[in-house]
């Protein structure tokens, strides 16, 4: 869900888009004409996480969320709270949303997802534990390595890396909406 300010949170008068010099030039943002207050329009951090689930021969967790359509199965993902670190935020997310104990994280890399003005900090998570899905989640799938499938999106990218650091050439399968895009 991407968000974008109509009015001023300062002082409630409507926003205008207004093009100023900044730092590396012309920048047009939206800005209260009263009062100069912006609406910086910044990424949200996103933390993912590929699960891999020591007890269960080394499988990688996707899961699916309640809201999407069909079939498709991703990284476990969420946003930090105010007041945690990166790795706190992911290992909440892991508990959170499939009740895994982490045992150790390790950072994959940093992601652009510009279609929903994200960036993505995504880890891999080593965890155990049993599996109870939240009720954001609908259902969950081990897989073996060789089977993965990524997707060429924000978190996709991710996997595809991680399964390059195990030997794996990432295979990658086509979402509805980037046939549309082509």
């Amino acid at each position: 869900m991407s968000f974008e300010a109509r009015f001023c949170l300062s002082c409630g008068t409507g926003l205008t888009a207004i093009t100023a010099d900044e730092d590396g030039g012309p920048k047009t943002r939206l800005r209260c004409p009263a009062c100069g207050w912006t609406y910086w329009n910044n990424p949200t951090p996103v933390l993912a996480a590929v699960v891999e689930c020591s007890d269960r021969e080394g499988r990688v967790l996707l899961a699916r969320n309640v809201a999407w359509p069909g079939r498709m199965f991703a990284l476990i993902t969420g946003f930090m709270e105010a007041g945690e670190t990166p790795q706190q935020g992911i290992a909440r997310e892991i508990a959170e949303e499939t009740s895994l104990k982490v045992q150790a994280l390790h950072l994959i890399g940093v992601y652009d997802f510009q279609r929903m003005n994200q960036v993505i900090v995504a880890y891999h998570a080593l965890a155990h534990g049993d599996i109870v899905l939240s009720p954001e989640l609908a259902e969950y799938k081990l897989f073996a390595l060789p089977d993965l499938r990524c997707w060429h999106a924000g978190t996709g990218h991710a996997l595809a890396d991680w399964l390059r650091t195990r030997g794996h050439e990432p295979k990658f399968i086509e979402l509805p909406h980037q046939a549309q895009q082509t």
